[in-house]
């Protein structure tokens, strides 16, 4: 992959946007990389947390228009294929990852970098980052999954505010609104973001699991939600992970998980 990198190391996948010069700008190769290597991770029962990460001084800038200006100028009823063709099945192959995925932002967050940030699990930032829309102010509305995921994790009144006026927000306000997790400074985010996934590729796999179905039916009525929980749980309880770790807590000695 020239675009797109993905290294491996004890269930740690840490896929990489490789277009630094265009601040990630997502033309069709980094889009189909992006696609390709989702789905190898997908396929691969090793992988037990994910890191998405950037190169350069910006996390994405969403579409890039000089690609898309080419598109309308060949045709503008297809133009926008692309949302049918990359971006819908990108967030549903990033959101459907069953393993924890961190995603780490520095710099410009944007468009449909948003959309990709918004489908990982836990946001790291860096303290200089800023988050926006983008879409009205070159007279579109969303795409990436924005109108869902921006609802889900704000509410409609801020996340209709967003993507309306196009306003911009940095890390501070992201922090306070809940859009990401932890900031840190921008020198210490590579390192912060690691840590944090590693510890999580070292952790209770199929527990992970399981918290991240749970979530997915969130808007599910309570008596579902307690009948999901308790399925949960079921499973849990006859895994090697739950005895493992109960008799560590009983001996006072720090478990070790296998993901099973």
């Amino acid at each position: 992959m020239t675009t797109a990198t993905m290294e491996m190391s004890d269930g740690l996948a840490v896929l990489t946007l490789a277009r630094p010069a265009a601040s990630n700008a997502l033309d069709r190769a980094l889009k189909e990389e992006l696609l390709d290597a989702l789905g190898s991770l997908a396929a691969d029962d090793s992988v037990r947390a994910v890191l998405l990460r950037a190169e350069g001084r910006n996390f994405c800038v969403g579409q890039d228009l000089a690609e898309h200006v080419t598109a309308l100028d060949a045709d503008p009823a297809t133009a926008m294929a692309t949302v049918r063709e990359h971006y819908n099945p990108l967030i549903t192959a990033l959101a459907g990852i069953q393993v924890p995925v961190v995603v780490a932002i520095q710099g410009a967050c944007v468009g449909a970098g948003l959309g990709i940030a918004l489908a990982g699990d836990i946001r790291i930032s860096g303290q200089s980052s800023i988050f926006a829309t983008a879409f009205t102010g070159i007279g579109l509305a969303s795409d990436s999954g924005l109108s869902h995921s921006l609802a889900h994790a704000l509410g409609t009144a801020r996340a209709a505010g967003l993507m309306l006026l196009g306003d911009r927000i940095d890390a501070a306000r992201a922090l306070e609104w809940g859009l990401v997790h932890r900031i840190v400074d921008d020198s210490e985010l590579d390192t912060a973001a690691r840590e944090l996934a590693a510890r999580l590729a070292a952790g209770p796999t199929a527990a992970y699991r399981e918290v991240k179905a749970l979530l997915e039916r969130s808007d599910a009525d309570l008596a579902d939600t307690l009948e999901h929980e308790a399925d949960a749980q079921q499973r849990l309880g006859a895994s090697a992970d739950h005895r493992a770790a109960v008799t560590a807590f009983l001996s006072k000695t720090n478990p070790v998980f296998t993901g099973h």
